[in-house]
């Protein structure tokens, strides 16, 4: 459970619903305007249970989570929180990161719901895309995964109980246009989700509501989204949480979503004093999954209190996923001056204890890095 749901205000101002559908149907038009380069089939793919790179090495995955482009351009004050230049990411990639994780934000992507056009639309689109490129050019993957969100009229100012048949599908299929011909990003259709298994696979009206009068709405599943963004044209690497923050594994492997290709990764986040956040739970929960598909830990952290700056969590966590072979993100590459996030400075000094516990150990693994051997 991303920390930045803990700072910012979750407020749902109200727009025009049908110049809502018609900016998603404009934006959609225009997704070509963000068109990410490389080739399909030439870089990472899914064989068995392991993720391979283009010459079919294994990549196992250490990286981080950069946030900022869920909330920024809502917020009105940008596309990111920070700076997104080229030093910042060499910043990152002297952690030896391999990968980084990228969120989106439902109307900014699709330019709807009032949002400044500055930060919307095709300038969102393509300050994703440039920022893409930016990761790949110093050896870095990218997951780009969308996690903010909103039915209707209402503004994607918070992560809701799972993705809104609105406006996901169109998001979804701008997602898979864009990002077709670079086969070295993975996409991510959601973050986290609190409805039920059979809901999260199908859609439907089910538990989610959304806004302060918790108005029910209807979900677009995970198996709509693999559909649409194959039809799309996609063919990568597609990730697919789990539920109950996406904590909670235990039927991912029952409600797996029918893929074509069989690309399809499980995610999990995994923070201290979640349900699952010990070495037995790991094995009862996750070792089975990860015997059968390629398993990452979208998001990992100390602990879901800000003020807890200690690694003795963390160090249980990834060295379970090590031994596994499970690739992993740290929460967050950001300077909001509390214990749960990694960094002090964006030149990469880290906060706390957790996040030298995480430079120090990703110093010791030297993953393979994008474009080398």
């Amino acid at each position: 459970m991303s920390f930045i749901q803990e700072i910012h205000k979750r407020r749902a101002p109200l727009a025009i619903l049908a110049i809502a559908v018609i900016a998603a149907a404009v934006a959609m038009l225009t997704v070509g305007d963000a068109e990410a380069t490389g080739t399909p089939h030439g870089g990472l793919h899914v064989s068995g249970n392991r993720i391979l790179d283009r010459s079919g090495r294994q990549v196992v995955f250490q990286g981080v989570n950069r946030s900022g482009t869920e909330y920024a351009c809502v917020q009105g004050h940008g596309i990111f929180d920070g700076p997104s230049d080229a030093a910042s990411v060499r910043a990152i990639a002297s952690w030896h990161v391999n990968i980084v994780r990228v969120l989106l934000n439902e109307d900014c992507w699709l330019g709807i719901n009032g949002i400044n056009p500055l930060y919307a639309g095709a300038n969102y689109r393509q300050a994703i895309v440039n920022y893409v490129r930016l990761l790949h050019r110093y050896g870095m993957y990218a997951e780009v995964s969308l996690i903010w969100a909103a039915p209707g009229s209402n503004k994607a100012t918070y992560q809701p109980g799972g993705p809104d048949e609105d406006h996901a599908p169109a998001v979804w299929a701008g997602m898979a246009a864009t990002f077709k011909n670079d086969p070295n990003v993975i996409l991510a259709p959601w973050g986290e989700t609190v409805v039920d298994a059979n809901c999260f696979l199908k859609g439907g009206v089910c538990e989610a509501t959304y806004g302060p009068r918790n108005t029910p709405y209807r979900i677009a599943g995970m198996q709509q989204a693999v559909s649409v963004m194959r039809n799309a044209g996609y063919t990568g690497v597609i990730a697919i949480p789990g539920i109950a923050f996406a904590n909670d594994l235990s039927q991912w492997l029952s409600h797996e979503p029918n893929d074509p290709r069989h690309q399809l990764i499980a995610e999990a986040h995994v923070y201290g004093k979640q349900a699952c956040d010990a070495v037995s739970c790991f094995q009862a929960n996750y070792a089975p999954v990860a015997r059968r598909v390629p398993l990452i830990f979208g998001e990992v952290g100390e602990s879901f209190d800000s003020s807890d700056c200690g690694a003795n969590r963390i160090s249980t966590i990834v060295d379970w996923a090590d031994a596994h072979r499970v690739g992993h993100e740290a929460w967050g590459w950001d300077t909001w001056g509390n214990c749960g996030i990694l960094i002090r400075t964006y030149a990469g000094q880290p906060f706390s204890a957790y996040g030298a516990w995480i430079r120090s150990h990703y110093a010791t693994q030297r993953p393979r890095l994008l474009g080398h051997g």
